[in-house]
């Protein structure tokens, strides 16, 4: 049996007061909004041709030793894998894919190894097959057709592990053998592109991976019991670690802490919390809920998760000891549509900068797109816990990303009216959130999304006058100076 991990991450907000709630804003209502004059975040090069079809994408913004590479996919089929040193003139295409019909997109899952990267590309003559490239365009290549023909193979998790490329692949049935699970490395040639190792059919390979310890940590989950694994890419170096149940179970979310990684696994109607630096010693559950939980991230010591109080609709969060002794609650946020009933508060996704942690919490609604999105912080205490803007995007294919710089400031797209979003900054206060750049001025929005750093800068991609995604970026350490007073 095939196990698919699944879920959303993070919640919702709006300022709460009473016991165990969010306490007032640091001011009431009106607060000296920071904004960003223009050339502070700057368009690098227009890579998608303004004559593009619609829905053209900028993807797979990579940092490869201080170079971008990213790859531009157009609706007809075709696909540039480009690299960029930050400035127009060196942004420069490393190979073009011609357009083929009914293959989009092209490129995907690319991947950092040394000062190359690996990816996947769709060809009609090969099918989703395993490339590689330095950077040039004749060292732009297929690796190897490892399932011959136009069929291709499914490979997935693509991880850089001690130097090399290290990936599972899932053979399709045939007649005589069934679909099976293997574990496979590759150094960028056919001759050192190897089978690792054989898990049979049926090996219930879960998508959630973790690197710990120079190794990659994976999860087998059979009626006949779940194990966390690793492996180096070698076969001597590929063991089970822990067994962690019985039986099977569901792993839901994985995070880190530090150098160890978080797991967060289903077993019946228990969601339990885990901890392991890779050892069998240091694979240990923190503690179990009885209720729908799931991580949320760590600061510290501590883990974070979140879960929605039935009773009331609103989102709790909790916070566990990473050296075990039990859960303690740290606040609950407030929920604005909890007389509805399909109003259920959840988070979207969550990010680490300092000593905070910042999310977005939303609502969801009958359709298929959330009623409220807001933007969040916590130290991890209720006082430290924060609403810091709303809205982000409430879009139901696209959800603002929150990104941390490295250098104390955070990123997301966001809009204030509720609509299409622009990229946004805070430091995790009111006082000093505000508008990024008008990437996109007027009622269209610039849907800025792919927050990647590289070097010293960080790059995105966003939709700008052109009326088509393109490169941008902007420093990875900036400051702007106040704005207008807003209405906040």
């Amino acid at each position: 049996m095939r196990v698919r991990n699944w879920g959303a991450l993070v919640g919702l907000g709006l300022t709460l007061a009473g016991c165990g709630g969010v306490p007032e804003q640091e001011d009431s209502r009106r607060v000296e909004a920071q904004a960003c004059p223009p050339g502070v975040a700057s368009r690098v090069r227009v890579v998608i041709p303004p004559s593009a079809p619609l829905g053209s994408e900028v993807t797979n913004l990579t940092d490869v030793q201080g170079t971008l590479f990213f790859a531009t996919q157009l609706r007809d089929g075709s696909a540039v894998l480009w690299r960029s040193n930050g400035t127009e003139a060196g942004t420069v295409q490393v190979r073009a894919f011609a357009a083929e019909p009914l293959v989009y997109p092209r490129l995907s899952d690319m991947v950092a190894v040394g000062n190359r990267v690996f990816f996947l590309i769709n060809t009609v003559a090969t099918g989703t097959e395993l490339w590689v490239s330095d950077g040039t365009s004749a060292g732009t290549r297929l690796v190897e057709d490892i399932t011959p023909g136009a069929a291709g193979s499914a490979l997935f998790d693509l991880t850089e592990v001690n130097g090399r490329l290290v990936f599972f692949r899932q053979t399709a049935p045939t007649p005589t053998e069934p679909s099976r699970t293997e574990l496979w490395r590759s150094d960028g040639t056919a001759g050192g592109t190897l089978r690792v190792r054989n898990f049979g059919a049926d090996a219930g390979l879960a998508f959630n991976t973790l690197k710990v310890g120079g190794a990659l940590l994976f999860f087998l989950a059979q009626d006949t019991g779940t194990t966390l694994w690793r492996t180096d890419g070698m076969l001597a170096g590929t063991t089970a670690v822990k067994r962690l149940d019985a039986g099977l179970t569901f792993i839901l979310d994985v995070g880190y802490a530090g150098s160890q990684g978080l797991f967060l696994l289903l077993d019946g109607p228990n969601y339990e919390v885990w901890r392991t630096n890779g050892t069998e010693a240091g694979t240990a559950r923190l503690d179990a809920f009885g209720h729908y939980t799931r991580l949320l991230g760590a600061l510290g010591n501590n883990v974070y998760v979140w879960s929605e109080q039935a009773a009331t609709r609103r989102l709790r969060i909790d916070r566990l000891s990473l050296a075990g002794g039990g859960k303690a609650l740290v606040t609950t946020l407030p929920n604005p549509y909890a007389d509805q009933e399909f109003a259920t508060p959840y988070v979207q996704t969550s990010a680490v900068s300092g000593n905070a942690l910042y999310f977005s919490m939303a609502i969801s609604s009958p359709g298929p797109s959330p009623l409220d999105v807001s933007l969040w912080v916590t130290n991890g205490t209720a006082a430290g816990t924060r609403d810091l803007f709303r809205q982000l995007s409430r879009s139901d294919e696209y959800a603002s990303p929150i990104f941390a710089t490295g250098t104390g400031q955070v990123l997301f797209a966001g809009s204030p009216e509720g609509g299409t979003t622009e990229p946004w900054f805070t430091r995790g206060t009111v006082a000093t959130t505000g508008q990024l750049a008008d990437v996109q001025p007027g009622p269209g929005g610039s849907s800025p999304d792919g927050f990647t750093r590289s070097g010293s800068r960080v790059y995105f991609s966003a939709v700008d006058d052109t009326l088509r995604p393109q490169l941008w970026s902007v420093p990875a350490s900036f400051t702007c100076p106040p704005g207008p007073v807003t209405a906040m």
